[in-house]
């Protein structure tokens, strides 16, 4: 898709690149996105071609490849690498064309949708990849849920269009019924699986095809009239090149036209077909987030919503990741920046301790890797190295003690007891545990009796995760037993008579997580409704804000 077509139809141009600095440090060339999906829908090779489209990297790492080539830069955990999964969100700044670009790679597997809850309360925008032989899966539409709860515009993504998939209009519709969206296809195949002779840009009226035949990477952009120019004829056999034809003549006739109000609303998503495998609308899938995505969006506080263009910084840590560099006892808070401009060195407040923190090292990301950076704007993503001064949760601000709203721990389904394999490491394991619950990965909960912790989860790989990084990264083995407990609640009352007799009353269930606030730990459902019953008085939260 043709940059300068994209931006004419959207009627707002992006700043040019000759802007020079003072335009790189205005918000309104800010794109901060995700990339969500199922697993296996091909997000992280997506993830990695739009790195090279934007100059970020020089070689992309598949990751069905071997040897090196697998290591994915956006996979930079061990247990990524070797699984082939993401399992932890990681944020990547490029440039390209005058915007500067943060995206945000999430995980795909369905055992970690918190992490990715949390990632996509600091986007703008979000990409949803879908398999064309599997269409919306069960994670899909889950994570699609989430982006509708925070009205996040969505540009869905098929791949995998050069294998044998289901039809097009099989797929538009679907995304249509199930997702309760106009679809706006973009970017047509020209044929699929054996047939696949490459893309037509519906906006530009540019094909997209290869010098090496059928299922050939990218390679040839065919500027044509339309798709009924004659110069198609030479690139695509006659029967491929009629049906395409006869699609695209239906599709324009029977789904929406591309409308950015309703985009950036939530009622429409662009559709885009391609191959992140084999080059496929890359760079059109990007020209369409420059000129149609969001810039920064006003953030929720309980003072209100803060405006991008406000004076006064403030910003909140969405995540925080302990031991990037395993030669450092690092740990890293992502702190979503959502006014004013930010500089090196500068003070702010830290609301939840009432504080000033001098950030002296902020840095910008690309993956594991990062460079300081010495101001950064509305939409950005910067990490303050710290050492456990900053939750997921905080608010950093300039200005008066206000609190970002929307970014909640859910109530795991999964809990265990925790053994030190080897007792002379409780020390580690302790640290272990504490910086991995600030990251979000597990909940760590102290029993009001007894002395072992229980961690809990939302899935069960986090426990595989848990136990190799405890290993890899603080030197200590441990082991996980099964708790005679199913699920967990955080419990409150405007009564604290009725509290305090329910927490007596069942004081072998009760305890608190890493911030004191007290949870119910209950044996099975049936005694968690029993005792919602018993004890009307007293709130059984299944959720959690983050709000300091």
């Amino acid at each position: 898709m043709s940059e300068t077509a994209v931006r004419s139809q959207a009627g707002e141009a992006a700043p040019a690149p000759s802007g020079g600095a003072a335009d790189i440090l205005d918000p309104r060339t800010r794109r901060s996105f995700a990339i969500i999906s199922h697993p296996d829908a091909g997000k992280t090779t997506l993830t990695e071609k739009l790195l090279l489209a934007g100059g970020a990297i020089r070689l992309a790492g598949a990751v069905r490849a071997r040897g090196e080539q697998r290591r994915t830069r956006s996979d930079w955990m061990a247990i990524e690498r070797e699984r082939g999964i993401s399992v932890s969100s990681t944020v990547m700044r490029f440039e390209r064309g005058g915007l500067a670009f943060n995206l945000l790679d999430t995980p795909g597997h369905e055992d970690f949708s918190e992490d990715t809850y949390r990632t996509l309360t600091a986007v703008d925008s979000a990409v949803m990849v879908i398999d064309a032989a599997k269409g919306i899966e069960a994670q899909t539409r889950k994570l699609f849920e989430v982006c509708r709860l925070r009205d996040i515009p969505i540009v869905t993504f098929v791949n995998k269009i050069d294998r044998e998939g289901r039809h097009p209009f099989e797929l538009l519709d679907e995304i249509e019924s199930t997702l309760a969206l106009d679809a706006a296809p973009v970017a047509w195949p020209v044929g699929m699986g054996t047939d696949f002779h490459g893309v037509f840009d519906l906006v530009g009226n540019r094909f997209l095809t290869s010098s090496h035949g059928r299922g050939g990477a990218f390679d040839t952009l065919v500027e044509t009239d339309g798709p009924d120019d004659p110069k198609l004829e030479a690139y695509v056999s006659a029967p491929i090149l009629a049906e395409f034809r006869d699609q695209v003549a239906l599709a324009q006739e029977g789904y929406a036209r591309f409308d950015r109000a309703a985009f950036r609303e939530g009622h429409l998503t662009p559709v885009v077909f391609g191959s992140a495998l084999r080059d496929y609308s890359i760079d059109g899938l990007l020209d369409l987030i420059a000129a149609e995505a969001p810039s920064p969006r006003p953030q929720p506080s309980d003072a209100g919503e803060v405006a991008p263009g406000d004076d006064a910084v403030t910003g909140f840590v969405f995540k925080v990741q302990a031991n990037m560099d395993p030669n450092h006892r690092d740990r890293i808070a992502f702190v979503r920046l959502c006014s004013g401009r930010f500089r090196r060195g500068m003070k702010l407040n830290h609301v939840r301790s009432g504080k000033p923190i001098t950030v002296h090292s902020p840095v910008i990301f690309f993956a594991q890797e990062r460079q300081i950076a010495e101001q950064a704007v509305a939409g950005d993503v910067i990490g303050i190295p710290n050492h456990g001064t900053l939750r997921v949760g905080d608010t950093l601000s300039e200005r008066e003690a206000i609190r970002f709203t929307g970014l909640p721990a859910f109530a795991p389904e999964v809990l265990r007891r925790v053994l030190a394999g080897d007792s002379s490491k409780v020390k580690q394991i302790r640290q272990a545990l504490e910086d991995l619950a600030e990251e979000g990965l597990v909940q760590v909960f102290r029993p009001a009796l007894g002395s072992q912790w229980i961690v809990g989860v939302v899935g069960i790989l986090q426990l595989d995760v848990l136990k190799s990084r405890v290993q890899g990264e603080y030197g200590a083995t441990i082991e996980l037993e099964t708790a005679p407990f199913v699920t967990a609640r955080w419990i409150g009352s405007d009564d604290p008579k009725a509290l305090e007799e329910f927490r007596r009353e069942n004081m072998s269930a009760i305890a608190e997580d890493r911030d004191g606030r007290p949870v119910y730990l209950a044996r099975s459902q049936w005694e968690l409704d029993n005792n919602q019953k018993r004890y009307p008085a007293v709130r059984f939260s299944d959720t959690c804000e983050l709000t300091y």
